[in-house]
């Protein structure tokens, strides 16, 4: 249960908030749009005080419209920007409050801190140098000797930094530029400089954060924004890239440079989008061609280079072109060893080729960069079990046809076999020994190629006619050696009286 005391606490705590806001809504009433000088002026100071920027905003215009010449509504204004944030906005103000009132040193102090933040150096010292001359309070001649010496510690580093970057000792300029940027937070022209060095650098993070700042602090900086596109582009990101020179265009869709650049990037762009479409429409070989685009478009970056590649290693490895996917997959490779995407897409290429130890390596190697990795944990396991099968018996290869053989091309392949290696045409009893077991294998491959569920355990490591490799799994064998066959004939017709006997 609340106590009386405690709600007594909380009335005296905010009623004074309660009467100023309720003052300001009754003066507001009186103001209105025709309301006085004097009294956009209380009511501004009473909502600035009460923490209501944009409506003590409002005010302030409001007396400056009905007064240009009324010093203080300027500065009251600049204040209000400044609470917001809105520096560029405030700097016109106090140069008006200047303007009115040459020996208003709070302007002119604050004045000063503002040029020395986008370092506007010569002014700011100017304006501190005045205020020490214009009879400041102690605390304003304390701020302006300390704002004084650090401005000209800041001339001497800008000097040092243009003469490191001029010898080419990026990393010096840059060094001295970060000491520049801490004061000068708003420079544009340093903030430039220390891209430019982080560029020659090689780090174009830091370059990228530079000149995006860059972009913001001067209106119609369309050189930050194409220097923006062009590392993006260099870093493979067409994305990035297209859409900061399109903002170039915006400030001048005349820029030659810009254009230029823009229509590079979007063609990129759009081949490179229509290859990724027609890789999810399964239209491999038009993405493949897609990419060879790419590559031709763009020769000389190394990223879009790869990119196209590595995507074409995909394409091919998707359509079951085993040798030319394992050609490309291995160009990209040679590059970057540790690209787990096609270290995946050549070990499915080697499974196809039936290069299973190199598919077990690619699969552990991938394992390596990308530990928990679902995909690569079944792709390793699958393929240790096609190896492990592959040096037993291996049904396509008894058959003669590839993985991908169709079940015509089955059942051609195991007719010919089958006439080829009846018993009955060999007379010496080794010879038809041999026969016999060969007709066998030849007759288990076929029964195994041509029904789609032991074909699918089959080409996932499993052989459906080896107990050992079913444990437990219900399967197919064969019983009696040759004899066990009774009546089978092969071709549906001819001279052969054997018949498959299966349990």
């Amino acid at each position: 249960m609340v106590s009386i005391d405690h709600v007594a606490h909380k009335i005296l705590t905010y009623f004074p908030y309660v009467l100023v806001l309720i003052d300001i809504r009754f003066q507001g009433g009186k103001c209105g749009k025709d309301g006085s000088v004097d009294n956009h002026m209380e009511m501004g100071k009473k909502l600035l005080a009460a923490g209501q920027l944009a409506d003590a905003l409002s005010h302030f215009h409001a007396a400056v419209d009905r007064d240009p010449q009324n010093y203080m509504a300027y500065y009251k204004r600049a204040t209000v920007f400044l609470a917001m944030g809105k520096s560029k906005s405030a700097l016109p103000d106090l140069s008006r409050v200047i303007e009115l009132k040459p020996d208003f040193t709070s302007a002119r102090l604050q004045r000063g801190n503002l040029l020395l933040k986008q370092g506007k150096l010569d002014e700011a010292e100017s304006d501190f140098k005045k205020v020490l001359k214009s009879n400041p309070s102690d605390k304003e001649e304390k701020e302006a000797h300390s704002q004084l010496t650090k401005s000209d510690e800041i001339q001497r580093l800008v000097a040092q930094s243009r003469r490191s970057f001029d010898d080419k000792d990026y990393v010096t300029a840059a060094a001295q530029l970060d000491t520049v940027i801490e004061t000068c937070i708003w420079d544009v022209t340093s903030r430039e400089m220390r891209a430019e060095c982080f560029i020659q650098m090689g780090e174009m993070g830091k370059a990228i954060s530079d000149l995006k700042a860059a972009s913001k602090l001067k209106n119609d900086n369309t050189q930050a924004f194409y220097k923006l596109s062009t590392i993006y582009y260099n870093l493979g990101d067409h994305e990035m890239s297209l859409s900061e020179v399109r903002e170039c265009l915006k400030l001048d869709p005349d820029n030659k440079q810009c254009y230029s650049h823009y229509k590079q990037v979007k063609k990129l762009n759009k081949q490179i989008q229509a290859a990724e479409e027609y890789i999810q429409e399964q239209r491999y070989e038009d993405a493949v061609s897609k990419y060879e685009a790419v590559i031709t478009t763009e020769p000389n970056v190394q990223h879009f280079l790869l990119l196209a590649k590595e995507r074409i290693c995909h394409a091919l490895t998707q359509a079951q072109q085993a040798s030319r996917a394992i050609s490309v997959c291995s160009e990209v490779l040679k590059s970057n060893p540790a690209n787990v995407n096609v270290l995946k897409d050549r070990a499915e290429a080697y499974l196809q080729d039936e290069q299973y130890e190199e598919a077990v390596k690619d699969y552990e190697t991938a394992a390596k960069h990308s530990e928990g990795d679902r995909h690569i944990k079944e792709g390793l396991e699958r393929a240790q079990r096609l190896l492990k099968q592959s040096q037993k018996r291996d049904y396509y290869k008894i058959l003669g046809v590839k993985r991908t053989a169709q079940k015509k091309e089955i059942i051609r392949a195991y007719r010919k076999l089958a006439q080829q290696w009846h018993p009955d045409n060999f007379q010496d009893p080794e010879e038809k020994k041999k026969a016999e077991k060969k007709f066998i294998d030849i007759a288990q491959a076929k029964e195994v190629l041509t029904d789609p569920e032991m074909r699918t355990k089959f080409d996932h490591g499993e052989d459906p006619m080896d107990p050992e490799s079913q444990q437990g799994h219900h399967h197919h064998h064969f019983h009696g050696g040759f004899h066990g066959f009774q009546g089978f004939n092969p071709f549906g017709s001819g001279p052969f009286n054997f018949k498959f006997n299966f349990n």
